[in-house]
C-alpha cells in the first residue's frame, strides 16, 4: 500500500519547513524508521523518517523548497504498485490557493441578541474572616 510521505510538523509553532536534503533518492528500498530528508524548522534542523517500508517512488519537493506543513513531499510504495491517483492528487493540491477565503459570519441584529435573564445583581454571601470566640 502507497504511503504518503508529509511536511511534518516539527514544532507546535511550524507552519512550514525548508527541504534542506533528501537522504533517498527514487527507487530506494526504506524501512520504517529510515530517515527520509532533513528539514529546516522554524526552530531547528531536524529529520523526517518512513513511517513504513518501501520503494521510494516519487519524490515531490525539491532540495531548498519551503513547504507548508502536511503538504505531500513524497511517496513510498511497492514497486509495482499505481501511484498516480497520489501523484494527480497532488498536483490537483498544488495548483489550489494556498489561503482559503472564510465567509464572514452572518451579523446578528441587535434587537435579535437576547438579553440577559435578570439585569439586577445576585446577593452573595458575606463572609467574614474573625476568629473563633473562647465562651
Amino acid at each position: 500500500m502507497a504511503t504518503k510521505v508529509v511536511m511534518a510538523q516539527l514544532s507546535p509553532t511550524m507552519e512550514d519547513g525548508k527541504l534542506v536534503e533528501w537522504k533517498v533518492k527514487e527507487g530506494d528500498q526504506v524501512e520504517a524508521g529510515d530517515i527520509l530528508a532533513e528539514v529546516e524548522t522554524d526552530k531547528a534542523n531536524m529529520d523526517i523518517e518512513a513511517l513504513h517500508g518501501g520503494v521510494v517512488r516519487a519524490l515531490l519537493a525539491a532540495e531548498g523548497d519551503v513547504v507548508a506543513v502536511g503538504a505531500l513531499i513524497g511517496v513510498i510504495a511497492d514497486a509495482d504498485e499505481d501511484i498516480s491517483a497520489l501523484l494527480e492528487g497532488a498536483a490537483q493540491h498544488a495548483s489550489e490557493p494556498a489561503v482559503e477565503e472564510v465567509p464572514p459570519a452572518p451579523q446578528v441584529p441587535l434587537e435579535a441578541q437576547s438579553e440577559p435573564a435578570s439585569s439586577e445583581p445576585v446577593p452573595m454571601p458575606l463572609v467574614v474572616d474573625t476568629p473563633p470566640v473562647d465562651a
